[in-house]
């Protein structure tokens, strides 16, 4: 069994963090990333949303790895805090030392019952955009990080 030792923040918390000097790294799929995300955050996606489900994206880690250094400062997101969780344990476990997960995501962390128990950074209000954002978007980082 996995020990999480890093740190799971609230979304206001987390966006205390970009003032510091954090990135917001959102690792839901492209589609949702265009839908609305926090504002200045970069999308390598854990997951791609596909005809089929969700798929992992075989790339994720080799992305992160070239376009970020181990020492640097992540705010890892998501839609709901489950996968910005497993991702953030991966990049701990591949040795990245400031990795901190905001739980609830961007839309709500959800009880069994599908009841919002946490509202995400987009139902609290944070500073938000949408769209695909040159330089941020996947495509962008994949490209810029792939020569």
């Amino acid at each position: 069994m996995t020990v999480i030792s890093l740190p799971r923040l609230s979304p206001a918390e987390a966006h205390a963090k970009l003032a510091e000097g954090y990135t917001y790294l959102d690792v839901r799929s492209q589609g949702e990333f265009e839908e609305g995300h926090p504002e200045g955050a970069l999308n390598v996606p854990l997951m791609h949303m596909t005809a089929e489900g969700m798929t992992p994206n075989t790339e994720f880690l080799a992305v992160v790895l070239a376009a970020f250094p181990k020492d640097a400062k992540l705010v890892i997101g998501c839609k709901s805090g489950g996968r910005s969780l497993r991702a953030a344990q991966l990049l701990e476990d591949n040795g990245y030392t400031d990795v901190i997960d905001q739980r609830a995501g961007w839309d709500g962390a959800r009880n069994a019952f599908g009841k919002i128990t946490e509202p995400g950074w987009g139902r609290v209000g944070l500073p938000a955009e949408t769209g695909d954002p040159e330089g941020r978007s996947y495509a962008d980082i994949r490209e810029k990080t792939a020569k």
